[in-house]
């Protein structure tokens, strides 16, 4: 049974202190559209960039997670992605004028209470999620995580500080009921000997008992009493179902996890992420996902460029595209000063390569052969180019737009495309293509 994505209808906002540095704060979540995943919206910086919850934006891994995108970063985000993530949130805008979420009780809960006030609502494109084909694992000293196949999402969890007091052990099946009343409300913990230190850090300035628990020895020392008797394990599946989120997509998985922490499910996130790569899970429900476009996508972000593409850094010449259907492709490449063969073409007067403008155009014209149901398992091989023009330099700050159109499919073995790229309207650059498509595996 296919399942949805789903954001809010409207926005809400929340305000309160940042637990690491003291800061006033306001938080609002916003609706986003199919497929954009979490966003994080720094409006207190110049330009309010944005910073995408990827692993390779993960920076510091300190008590908390924080991200970073240039100069802009967003610390202590474990709490409302796991509020989102376990609310059964696909896409969401979260915009803060600081760079920590509040804090409030410690918990998940009040931004899940923030969510449901916001009224999670369903949208048009199904959900993708990830199904492991194999066990995956990480582990450090004393402490260890492994993701086995599952035809749903658990966490065993159990906890143990440094002292192996207040051991707890928790198994459940995640869904968005069982983390509203059994995980959200968990609030987070330290140890007493440990403030000390993290003060010093430079951590917990806007730490308090209204906050936190604090374990001083066999006491605990709370605002108001355990929530529950194994809040402390709870917490911590908390933060796993937050830290998991960094993935993009929701997960079918049994995690077991012995000690975790925030560095621990940072390793296992970007092992997952990594045997993505090497194509050891699929997206569940969605055979060749990685080399077809389907039916009913009508755009592709970033990361589906990645999927479809076998390319990668620096030699992806797509960023986005904005509109595929069975005949025409419009894709858009914006150029960087930063683009790694500016330096030497030219030195003091930097032009794109036409030869990688070409490059544009034939890896916009593969995505749209991709999209063909006739495509399913096969491979695009870029074979030659004819009525080939250069009219215009391209230059750092300029947006290609490609538009690809498909004009002959001889056999399912032959096609050709004629593609040009546009900056502000006017052609700079166009080509007729060849392309050879075979099955994958035979590209010999």
């Amino acid at each position: 049974m296919s399942i949805k994505q789903r954001t809010i209808r409207k926005e809400r906002s929340i305000k309160g202190k940042s637990l690491h540095t003291g800061e006033e704060v306001n938080l609002t979540i916003k609706p986003a559209d199919v497929n954009q995943g979490f966003i994080f919206r720094r409006v207190d910086l110049y330009g309010k960039p944005e910073i995408l919850p990827i692993s390779s934006n993960v920076t510091e891994l300190v008590r908390s997670t924080t991200i970073s995108n240039g100069n802009a970063k967003v610390h202590t985000i474990e709490h409302v992605l796991s509020a989102l993530s376990g609310c059964g949130i696909d896409n969401a805008i979260i915009e803060l004028d600081a760079s920590e979420p509040p804090i409030l009780d410690g918990s998940a809960r009040p931004f899940v209470n923030l969510i449901l006030e916001a009224e999670p609502v369903s949208q048009d494109a199904e959900r993708q999620y990830f199904e492991l084909l194999e066990p995956l694992s990480v582990t450090s000293g004393n402490r260890s995580m492994i993701a086995l196949p599952f035809d749903g999402f658990r966490i065993t969890c159990t906890s143990a500080d440094d002292r192996g007091s207040h051991v707890q052990h928790l198994s459940l099946d995640i869904d968005p009921e069982t983390f509203v009343a059994q995980i959200a409300p968990a609030r987070t913990f330290t140890v007493y000997e440990d403030i000390e230190e993290l003060l010093k850090l430079g951590k917990i300035r806007g730490g308090s008992l209204d906050s936190a628990i604090v374990i001083k020895g066999d006491k605990i020392l709370s605002k108001e009493p355990l929530r529950f008797e194994d809040e402390f394990v709870r917490h911590k599946i908390l933060d796993i179902v937050g830290d998991l989120a960094i993935l993009g997509s929701s997960i079918r998985a049994h995690i077991i996890a012995v000690r975790p922490g925030h560095s621990l499910n940072a390793d296992l996130t970007a092992k997952i992420t990594e045997s993505f790569k090497k194509k050891s899970y699929k997206r569940k429900g969605q055979k060749d996902h990685k080399s077809v476009v389907l039916p009913d996508e009508t755009e592709l972000d970033v990361r589906r460029v990645l999927d479809v593409l076998p390319h990668r850094f620096p030699f992806v010449m797509i960023d986005r595209v904005t509109s595929i259907n069975d005949d025409v492709l419009i894709g858009i490449k914006n150029v960087s000063i930063n683009e790694p063969f500016f330096p030497g073409h030219f030195p003091g007067h930097p032009v794109m390569p036409g030869v990688l403008q070409l490059e544009a155009m034939a890896q916009a014209a593969g995505i749209l052969l991709l999209r063909k149901s006739s495509a399913q398992g096969k491979v695009a091989f870029f074979m030659s180019a004819d009525k080939v023009k250069f009219r215009k330099p391209v230059v750092p700050g300029d947006q290609l737009i490609i538009t690809a159109k498909l004009e002959k499919v001889r056999g399912n073995k032959l096609a050709t495309a004629s593609v040009q790229c546009e900056v502000n309207e006017k052609v700079v650059s166009s080509a007729n293509l060849m392309f050879s498509i075979v099955d994958a595996g035979e590209e010999n």
